[in-house]
């Protein structure tokens, strides 16, 4: 970056600092410790960096999956996307974000231990919805009816899932957390053909406006 750090908004501290705190979170949790050492990295006095996270260390985790959307974002745009059945979009968007996460791996199960404690519950509920609202907009959905909020719902509790699986994978280049992934995707596609099938013919759905009318009017 070309800035000197005295020149960069608090904003900008923050996206500069994003990626760097998952780094330290590993060994010093989301700490002021962790704070200071991502901050010397851009040449910042101890202490200054706390002035872009006044909310500690859960402003700091989400800046960090702040930055995990935006690089997701970058990652597949949408003309690559494009040539993906939904499916696969959806797929490939969670697994981008596993890859970026996956360095910084005890950062990330700090993070979640954090965000599961009861006064950050809320707060984790909303960066989980903030992913899952980035992924579907990045794989072009432009729902606006309810379907809005249940596929995001939906998709936050996948993501969510994965997360916890991934946490604890061993495997060469994490294939169980990958396998795990395409079953719960297939469980969800499986759910929605169902949901689909058993959908109420609208021509057939009892209408009061319909019925009232026959009766004014009878069918001969």
């Amino acid at each position: 970056m070309t800035e000197t750090a005295p020149d960069l908004t608090l904003d900008e501290i923050r996206q500069a600092l994003a990626p760097r705190l998952a780094r330290h979170a590993a060994f010093d949790g989301w700490s002021a410790a962790a704070l200071d050492a991502a901050g010397a990295e851009i040449g910042l006095p101890p202490g200054q960096a706390a002035l872009a996270f006044r909310g500690g260390a859960v402003a700091m985790i989400d800046a960090w999956f702040a930055y995990v959307d935006r690089t997701m974002a970058e990652r597949l745009p949408g003309k690559t996307l494009a040539a993906m059945k939904i499916r696969e979009r959806i797929s490939a968007l969670v697994t981008t974000r596993l890859e970026l996460v996956d360095p910084d791996r005890e950062a990330l199960r700090r993070a979640l231990s954090i965000l599961a404690r009861p006064a950050h519950a809320a707060h984790g509920a909303k960066l989980g919805w903030r992913a899952a609202d980035a992924m579907w907009r990045a794989a072009g959905d432009t729902a606006t009816d309810f379907a809005y909020y249940t596929k995001r719902a939906t998709l936050a509790a996948v993501y969510g899932a994965t997360l916890l699986a991934f946490l604890d994978d061993e495997s060469e280049d994490f294939a169980d957390t990958r396998a795990f992934l395409a079953r719960r995707i297939d469980n969800v596609m499986r759910f929605e053909k169902l949901k689909a099938q058993l959908k109420p013919d609208p021509d057939r759905h009892f209408s009061p406006a319909r019925f009232l009318g026959r009766l004014r009017y009878p069918v001969r």
